[in-house]
């Protein structure tokens, strides 16, 4: 994670009993709970789990508890993935979640790292009044084999598309959307290329407060098999034309009538070595 937690899995798969296989998937190794909101409750986690095993299945299998029969799956009490009942977990649904998939996914060499994040932006008036304004924003998928990863998508369990710029603008005076593109060269290279993440600029026409709930800011999402990583996200405030240090990954802020916000989303990673890489 951006703060410096691991996620660590081990994945075994016995099938010496055909009536009876197993699937063990052992988070032992993550991080300890933590004291900020990115943890993750064991639904979510669960949850996860089932997603990747739903994606490798070729075939349509029930969204039940069924499903779940033959994978063991250990998450240790206390950590990130299982913390205590008082422990905060407003981030866990929406960004942990991605990388639990990431690392899932990466541990049994299917599909490198996707863009590990939902890239959250919410914005209102400052005084609470009026409407507030919620988006997730695509990124880069990650490239498995035989695939190049897919262009600008939600990945994986975001669950939401982004609002037309046309509506957003419509619904929402205060702001225009300047650009909203995709982020060229933002996907790792490989045999197969991850997918490239997207650029959107908001600017704002009246003063707003933002907040901003994303990941992959300062690690970059991994490329597999010889695949280079994709390239992190950044978060950049713009005044009056000029660009100012770029904003942390979970943040909020006011912004003046004028502003402008720029997401840059992450690429995701690449999959094989491509023959131009050489070594």
């Amino acid at each position: 994670m951006d703060n410096g937690d691991v996620i660590r899995v081990t994945i075994t798969a016995d099938a010496s009993v055909p009536e009876h296989p197993l699937i063990r998937i052992d988070f032992t190794g993550t991080a300890g709970e933590s004291s900020g909101n990115i943890n993750a409750p064991l639904a979510i986690t669960r949850a996860a789990v089932l997603y990747c095993l739903r994606c490798l299945v070729d075939e349509p299998v029930a969204l039940n508890a069924g499903c779940l029969e033959p994978v063991s799956i250990i998450i240790p009490e206390g950590s990130l993935l299982n913390p205590s009942a008082d422990a905060a977990v407003a981030v866990g649904n929406v960004e942990t979640s991605q990388r639990i998939v990431d690392v899932v996914l990466g541990a049994l060499n299917k599909a490198a790292a996707s863009q590990g994040t939902m890239n959250n932006l919410l914005f209102g008036r400052e005084d609470n009044t009026g409407s507030q304004y919620y988006e997730t924003i695509p990124g880069g998928s990650g490239a498995v084999e035989g695939h190049d990863g897919e262009d600008g998508v939600q990945v994986h369990m975001t669950n939401t598309r982004i609002t037309d710029s046309e509506i957003l603008e419509q619904r929402f005076k205060e702001v225009r959307v300047k650009k909203f593109a995709l982020r060229k060269e933002s996907g790792g290279k490989g045999r197969w290329n991850g997918g490239d993440g997207v650029e959107r600029h908001l600017e704002f026409q009246e003063p707003a407060v933002v907040s901003i709930l994303s990941e992959r800011r300062h690690t970059a999402p991994f490329g597999l098999e010889g695949g280079q990583a994709g390239r992190p996200g950044k978060n950049l405030p713009q005044k009056s034309g000029e660009r100012t240090e770029k904003l942390g990954h979970r943040v909020g802020c006011r912004v003046d009538k004028g502003d402008t916000i720029i997401i840059k989303t992450p690429g995701g990673g690449g999959f094989g070595k491509d023959a131009g890489q050489g070594g």
